[in-house]
């Protein structure tokens, strides 16, 4: 049987940032396109993806491009133009949501199906696979089991988030932005109404939760899921945060390098999807970045704990203790984190207020802020900027090299020597010379000019001299030697990479349904003609076309009854009256609750 290869992904908010994700252990990364990302703010120029796509193929890791909003049709030749210049620049796939895009006059480069394309079920896979679709990116909400069914009845590979933030609704299913904005979360531009702070009502006017981060969740980490994720099939572990700076993706990365290299050892049925080991001078620990708290979010059906973070949107970071007393310019901490001056704190205030301070000063478990809080004794404190630890990020933090073998063998008059690289490239070169008989062994002197390969990607596993120790070979000629069989071992493994192109597809395929609502997401003429082509007769116009009348702006698992223990499957005496309400400013909210699904929906009152 053929191991399957497996993924890491990882964000990349401009070149460099990917960059160091390969350097920290990605397999490929995804980077947002120069205009049509469904993160506006995170475009990156041709030049810049180039730059990325040259160093991440040295490595055999990909560069998956994000195209993925939907799109108007005046921005459809740009569109074309855009996806031209990714294919000749050796891009590997486009990450896209718009069918429209299937309509185009493009070249042959794959393409990946997006989470935005709400992918939740075995008939919406199949379709995309049997379209031209090389891997599709499944919703987030989906558990083990339904993913483990979703692969057994495709082949396409999947892809899942296994870390980052999360999206309260499915994606590519939420309107709410655009509704109470005019910013449209399936044109980039989402405005994040899900991170306000909410009071909760019923139909009575009873306030059951007042200004609360209601529909804000926690973010993603299944840390301890990975195995069991690739055993339900999937190939490709995703990384969120195409916004997030480099730390972050230092950081996670090479968590996640470490923890998947564990299974994979163990493992021979699963092998890396690029060639390379990273050293790290830096122990990686993910909460020590940007996070709200975790959740492995819905992967377990049994698991019940909760999934929200309804005190804050912000970071929290690590618990570091809690607040022994306070003096007038002093914080005494009982707690065995060590602390740096300059690390910034944080709390919740005894109204609950979420707030934070910067350390001056450090003596032991006694800081000094650089500006006293109003915090007593007993208060949690946590930490959401480790300024050392943020200082080792700031420096090279990790090294990656490819594995090579180096075998010189010659003769009085000529010499040989070849490289062979860990994933069975090998060339070689000859040089003529006059051999010269040495007085000493020279096998040392021999193994450390070869060994000095500096700036390339390549490390020493192996050096073989075949009777060479015999001879006195310059240490300029080896130089050169080594240099050139190098240079011609990059030349090589540059020339048999090849990126994978677009599945050709032999017939029409019929989408699963023969009807399309707003829920379509259908923006321009090209996709309604794609969809039309594979049967659908009806398709309404996309929300951002035309908001229509009393329909929801959100459908999500994440269910505000739940999670405050009023779960309408239960039975209860004290039940809220139907319907709730969600109240920020002036914008009132409907709640609707779908037990059968167990989904809630949100209404614009």
């Amino acid at each position: 049987m053929t191991p399957r290869r497996i993924e890491l992904l990882s964000p990349a908010k401009n070149a460099e940032i990917g960059i160091e994700a390969i350097n920290h252990g990605a397999d490929a990364v995804y980077i947002g396109a120069p205009r049509f990302s469904a993160r506006a703010a995170a475009g990156n120029s041709t030049s810049e993806i180039a730059r990325l796509v040259d160093y991440a193929h040295k490595y055999d890791s990909r560069v998956y491009v994000a195209l993925n909003t939907i799109l108007k049709d005046e921005e459809l030749l740009e569109t074309e133009r855009i996806i031209g210049e990714m294919y000749s620049i050796g891009v590997d796939a486009l990450i896209v949501q718009d069918m429209g895009i299937l309509e185009l006059d493009i070249p042959p480069i794959a393409l990946h199906a997006s989470t935005q394309t709400d992918n939740r079920t075995v008939e919406k896979v199949r379709f995309l696979e049997n379209v031209g679709f090389s891997q599709v990116v499944l919703a987030r909400e989906l558990s083990l089991a339904q993913i483990r069914h979703i692969s057994e009845n495709t082949n396409v590979p999947l892809e899942v988030f296994i870390h980052g933030a999360l999206c309260v609704s499915y994606s590519g299913q939420c309107y709410l932005s655009h509704c109470l904005s005019g910013r449209s979360a399936n044109r980039g531009a989402c405005a994040q109404f899900c991170r306000l702070p909410y009071t909760l009502l019923d139909a009575d006017g009873r306030i059951l939760q007042k200004e609360k981060h209601l529909l804000s969740l926690k973010d993603m980490n299944r840390t301890d899921d990975l195995e069991a994720l690739l055993d339900a099939g999937v190939s490709s572990l995703k990384i969120e945060g195409r916004l997030k700076e480099m730390s972050y993706v230092k950081n996670v990365t090479a968590w996640y390098r470490k923890k998947l290299d564990a299974i994979l050892e163990r493992r021979p049925e699963y092998i890396r999807a690029s060639s390379g080991t990273t050293d790290f001078f830096f122990t990686p620990d993910p909460n020590k970045s940007f996070n709200r708290g975790f959740t492995s979010y819905l992967l377990d059906t049994k698991d019940s704990s909760p999934i929200s973070s309804p005190d804050t949107p912000k970071s929290m970071g690590e618990y570091i203790g809690n607040v022994k007393q306070v003096s007038a310019k002093s914080i005494t901490i009982a707690g065995i984190v060590r602390l740096n001056n300059g690390d910034g704190l944080c709390f919740f205030n005894e109204s609950g207020v979420f707030e934070g301070f910067r350390v001056n000063r450090v003596e032991g478990n006694l800081i000094f802020p650089a500006e006293m809080p109003r915090i007593k004794a007993k208060t949690r404190l946590y930490r959401n900027y480790d300024q050392e630890f943020e200082k080792i990020l700031a420096r090279k933090s990790a090294d990656r090299r490819i594995g090579v073998t180096l075998e010189l063998s010659g003769s009085w008059d000529k010499l040989h020597l070849s490289i062979a690289d860990e994933t069975g490239i090998s060339v070689f070169i000859d040089r003529e010379w006059s051999g010269e008989e040495a007085r000493t062994s020279q096998s040392e002197n021999q193994r450390r000019q070869l060994s000095k390969l500096g700036d390339t990607p390549f490390r020493i596993a192996e050096i073989v001299l075949q009777d060479t120790d015999r001879y006195f070979i310059p240490a300029s000629l080896l130089s050169d030697m080594r240099r050139q069989v190098v240079d011609l071992l990059l030349k090589t493994r540059k020339e048999a990479y090849r990126t994978e192109k677009r599945k050709t597809v032999a017939e029409t395929y019929p989408f699963p349904q023969t009807k399309l609502t707003y829920l379509g997401n259908v923006y321009n003429a090209k996709a309604r003609k794609f969809y039309i082509e594979h049967g659908v007769t009806a398709i309404d116009p996309a929300f951002e076309t035309r908001i229509p009348d009393h329909v929801p702006l959100m459908f999500t698992r994440h269910c505000i009854r739940r999670e405050l223990g009023h779960c309408l499957k239960e039975e209860r005496a004290d039940r809220w009256t139907a319907p709730l309400y969600l109240q920020y400013k002036n914008t009132r909210l409907r709640l609707e609750f779908d037990c059968r699904l167990c989904e809630m929906r949100i209404y614009k009152e």
